[in-house]
């Protein structure tokens, strides 16, 4: 079982989700988060002040999925969310040692679905 984290431009959400979809893979949290890396932010005036923003709008994606899962789900966030250009953003795969179902109490790989 793995958690896959990944960060990504916020316009490309539905993409993504469509994406999933297409590989059977529904079952997600999305959160909205700010963050910055190779983008380094941008520099803005507001009623003369000068400010640098470098904490940019991201959406944070989290799917937990069996083994067999891991590769397509990946395949698929990288097709939704890949335009070619800096911000395009990042995944991280981590181990996912348990995972329990509250309503039945089914673990591991049946508690994932």
């Amino acid at each position: 079982m793995k958690l896959i984290i990944a960060y990504i431009q916020p316009h490309r959400l539905e993409n993504v989700k469509k994406c999933l979809a297409e590989q059977d893979v529904a079952k997600m949290s999305v959160t909205n988060s700010l963050g910055c890396g190779a983008q380094a932010g941008y520099h803005e005036s507001y009623r003369g002040v000068q400010f640098d923003v470098n904490l940019l709008k991201k959406v944070r994606i989290e799917i937990a999925v069996n083994d067999e899962f891991v590769k397509k789900t990946i395949d698929a966030i990288i097709k939704g969310a890949k335009t070619g250009n800096i911000g395009d953003g990042k995944i991280f795969i981590i181990n996912l040692e348990e995972c329990i179902r509250i309503r039945t109490g089914e673990t591991g790989n049946d508690a994932i679905g």
